[in-house]
């Protein structure tokens, strides 16, 4: 993963930042643009993957939702709209465990064809996967739980999930060069 990885989620982290109580609409919106931009170049040069789709669909859905529906009837969405954004994104992470790891989509771009036919590329992206996966709904969860509370809330809606996807993100930056040394342990001295 890497940078590349880190251009698919730009969007979401746009809406986590943005989305609240009065501003998630636009937040999907921003979101939803921020997407688009960044497909336009891959069309031409990368395969586009599966968070990117997933990303137009639910924040052009959001957006479109909370541009012709009536408020009123949207109120569940304006409190649990973070909530339910982790919620997609552990789905569509899990999931891609029964296809292509989406971990392994963008490790691709990185990685000699050879190394990708070997079992433990495989393993490694369907545990660096498992572990983003787990870390969005837990996210989710987090999420939920936030709105239950009168006090703490910042630190079960933000705090809690940022660490946990900055933990997420340092060990997909570990995890693969820990396999590594351990597959070519370095000659002794």
């Amino acid at each position: 993963m890497g940078g590349n990885a880190f251009r698919g989620f730009v969007p979401w982290i746009i809406f986590w930042v943005v989305a609240g109580p009065s501003t998630w609409v636009y937040a999907a919106g921003g979101a939803f643009v921020a997407t688009l931009i960044l497909l336009l170049p891959l069309r031409h040069h990368k395969p586009i993957k599966l968070v990117e789709i997933i990303s137009a669909a639910f924040f052009g859905a959001l957006t479109i939702a909370g541009l012709l529906l009536d408020p009123g009837q949207l109120e569940w969405l304006e409190r649990y709209s973070q909530a339910i954004s982790s919620g997609i994104l552990a789905l569509v992470v899990l999931g891609s465990l029964a296809f292509t790891p989406f971990t392994e989509q963008y490790a691709r771009e990185q990685t000699p064809p050879e190394v990708r036919q070997r079992p433990i590329y495989k393993q490694v992206n369907r545990k660096l996967t498992l572990v983003w996966g787990l870390v969005f709904a837990a996210c989710a969860v987090l999420g939920v739980l936030s709105q239950q509370m009168s006090s703490g809330r910042a630190w079960v809606n933000w705090i809690l999930p940022i660490a946990l996807i900055a933990g997420a993100y340092k060990f997909t930056m570990w995890y693969p060069q820990q396999v590594r040394a351990r597959e070519h342990p370095a000659p002794a001295a």
